[in-house]
């Protein structure tokens, strides 16, 4: 059958006998309700509802009546669309984060299927309902898959928007699967420990852990091993190892230099200026931009040439430092020190400014504005606060580029499986030493007394770090059991999978809303969202539904499944967890609190109190 598009269907299935006593079932009655499809289209269905004709009843004490096991296998209960649509709106929605009316004109042009767009918001989030019984029932076999590789490394990590929203996602490392995901209210490590547990409960407990160095997590860690007795490495995150050592060596010098830079208003001056030079040269800007292309291109001495294009040429200058940011390497502070970058630029035009007008320069306009460009720049080079905190982080900084060279951070993949082993131990053990060789090499430069405070404080920084998270900062080599062939494996020495993960999701999510701040739409995203990006891996998927064209299918079987326990009044065969837990609300304004406090009768109640009468009360 190719389309039954608007066609009237009578669906009557063979009855059997009664599954109680054995005898025949007869006609109830017939009920017309609409049906949806991808392979049928839009349909009208009368479908035959067949009783037992001695009126048994199931242990549950439901009378034995038999629908068409035809439309159950495609229509989902209490709905008028098939497992099929909601397994195409929830895979274009999470996996290829098409927008509800892209979604909708596929359904209509191609599959002939009209919904709106609340219906499709609505199957969407039934899908990552689905999608969380489905997870949770296939447990035991992802489990075992995580056995047979010989454990699972636990890479944890909560992420938010504007403070809220936040997302707690567990992910095995080497499956790269994500095995939980929660909203809770804040990063709290009471919130963070029923999770750990439940995990643990469904996929047994991890190989190793890998976290990042917040507190909540730390501790949240810390007590799910303290409680399971568990003998694992607990790894800190390398990158944010050395990313929490530079915020707190260069933050107050850097906060101080921009204060400098805001004080003497440098930026804002540069910016008027170009903007000033280039309403002077006016519609001839694109001219004279292209003599200044020519005159880049030109080898020789550097002269400043007169006329408009000198005027062009210092314009250029002041757009060359303020476009200071394109010297940062995208990586954020403190691998990033946008101004210091933006000192450079203002250092290195105010040295070539004079050295241009050194020559015959006849032109007074040129030699005006490039002047008004120097003064501008000034303070920069003249006054002493800018030299000593520069020169301080410079010293902090290069601290810093000597713990990431030792670290060998740049080095991408270290830890991939396919790598061979001994050669990867080699370079784990190689890194090691250098971090060793220089937390000695600090501690012998370490000036004990005199002027030199400043480094004196920058070391002891590095120093403490290293003695408070030495201990999680080795241990990537994991033995493998005998039973699963021994040998070794090594983990990622960052949490970069998750912090990937993280920067995907809500690349995807900006994609699919067209908003770059996602606050609301983080806020109010579904943690089983995060589940749906299992479906790309093509192992897990294999485990639970065999390929993405059986979803639909796996899908039907859980509710017929559950059709048939309630039946039989059967208690919960598959892993039955609580998988969202009850917390306690640390936020201080979340959703379900600030859709009260907007009601109108909260704000009538509040000014009716605060517009009566105190009434006096006599002092006994």
């Amino acid at each position: 059958m190719l389309s039954t598009s608007g066609v009237l269907i009578s669906v009557c299935d063979e009855p059997g006998a009664c599954p109680v006593c054995g005898g025949p079932l007869h006609v109830q009655k017939t009920i017309p309700h609409h049906g949806k499809t991808m392979r049928h289209g839009q349909f009208e269905i009368r479908e035959t509802v067949h009783v037992c004709a001695t009126g048994c009843r199931y242990v549950s004490g439901t009378l034995v009546t038999r629908r068409a096991v035809s439309l159950t296998e495609h229509i989902i209960p209490d709905r008028t669309v098939g497992y099929d649509v909601m397994t195409f709106v929830g895979l274009q929605r999470f996996i290829h984060y098409r927008q509800r009316e892209e979604i909708r004109s596929a359904l209509h042009g191609e599959y002939g299927i009209s919904l709106s767009s609340g219906e499709i918001s609505n199957i969407a989030k039934l899908f990552l309902r689905y999608m969380q019984k489905l997870h949770y029932n296939h447990a035991e076999p992802l489990r075992n898959a995580l056995t047979e590789d010989g454990g699972w490394s636990l890479h944890i990590d909560a992420t938010c928007e504007d403070g809220r929203g936040t997302l707690l996602v567990a992910l095995a490392g080497w499956r790269r699967w994500v095995l939980g995901a929660w909203k809770i209210p804040t990063e709290r490590s009471d919130a963070i420990v029923p999770c750990l547990h439940q995990i643990v409960q469904l996929f047994g407990a991890p190989c190793a852990v890998m976290r990042d160095l917040g507190r909540a997590i730390t501790l949240a860690v810390n007590t799910l091993v303290s409680d399971l007795e568990l003998d694992i490495p607990i790894l800190a995150c390398h990158l944010h190892f050395l990313k929490d050592i530079g915020t707190d060596l260069l933050k107050p010098g850097y906060g101080e230099l921009r204060s400098l830079f805001k004080k003497w208003k440098i930026r804002p001056q540069l910016r008027a200026f170009s903007r000033d030079i280039g309403r002077k040269i006016g519609p001839d800007i694109v001219t004279e931009r292209e003599k200044v292309y020519a005159w880049l291109q030109k080898g020789g001495a550097p002269n400043m040439p007169e006329g408009r294009i000198g005027i062009a040429i210092v314009r250029h200058f002041a757009q060359w430092i303020l476009d200071y940011h394109e010297d940062s390497s995208g990586e954020g502070f403190p691998f990033d020190r946008p101004y210091l970058d933006f000192y450079d630029r203002c250092i290195t035009v105010h040295r070539a400014i004079p050295r241009l007008l050194a020559g015959r320069l006849q032109d007074p306009h040129v030699s005006k504005i490039s002047k008004r460009c120097q003064r501008i720049l000034n303070p920069v080079l003249s006054e002493v606060p800018f030299h000593q905190t520069v020169r301080r982080l410079r010293a902090r900084a290069s601290l810093i580029d000597e713990l990431r060279d030792a670290l060998r951070l740049v080095t991408k993949n270290s830890s991939d499986s396919k790598h061979r082993p001994d050669t990867t131990v080699r370079e784990m053990a190689d890194i090691r030493q250098h971090v060793e060789q220089l937390v000695k090499s600090l501690e012998e430069r370490r000036p004990e007394r005199g002027p030199a405070q400043d480094t004196r404080n920058a070391i002891d920084l590095i120093l403490r770090h290293v003695k408070d998270h030495g201990d999680n900062l080795w241990g990537h080599v994991i033995p493998l059991p005998i039973e699963q062939g021994g040998g070794i494996r090594l983990l990622e020495r960052t949490n970069n999978l998750l912090e990937g993960f993280f920067k995907g999701m809500k690349h995807n999510e900006r994609r699919r809303s067209g908003r770059k701040v996602l606050t609301q739409d983080f806020e109010h995203l579904p943690p089983e969202a995060a589940l749906a990006y299992n479906l790309k891996h093509n192992d897990y998927v294999a485990i639970v539904c065999g390929s993405l064209e059986k979803l639909p299918e796996a899908f039907a079987r859980i509710d017929l499944e559950k059709k048939q326990r309630a039946l039989d009044n059967a208690p919960e065969t598959s892993f039955h967890l609580d998988v969202q837990p009850q917390l306690t609300e640390s936020a201080s304004l979340p959703t379900a609190d600030r859709r009260l406090i907007r009601t109108k009768q909260m704000k009538e109640r509040i000014l009716a109190i605060a517009t009566s009468r105190i009434k006096n009360r006599a002092i006994g």
